[in-house]
């Protein structure tokens, strides 16, 4: 299965796709989340997830930041 982690500063929008997506039922594992682009590059770092869903504008890293560090230390995540 696919891991999955997902990055939204917005924590009701966060908790809203974490909680009504059947993860499992589609194919996927939801392996982790976080509130911004600089807490989630560490978490990414652990948990090498295969797909990234990100919020563009964030405090801290925004996603367009965070995508360009993770494209060039794991270019086969998407």
């Amino acid at each position: 299965m696919l891991k999955v982690f997902l990055v939204e500063d917005e924590f009701v929008v966060r908790e809203g796709i974490k909680n009504n997506i059947d993860w499992i039922g589609e194919g996927f594992v939801f392996c982790g989340e976080a509130p911004d682009g600089e807490i989630a590059y560490k978490m990414i770092q652990k948990e090498k997830p295969d797909i990234i869903i990100t919020d563009i504008k964030m405090p801290f890293m925004n996603g367009l930041e965070l995508s360009r560090l993770v494209t060039k230390e794991f270019p086969e995540s998407k």
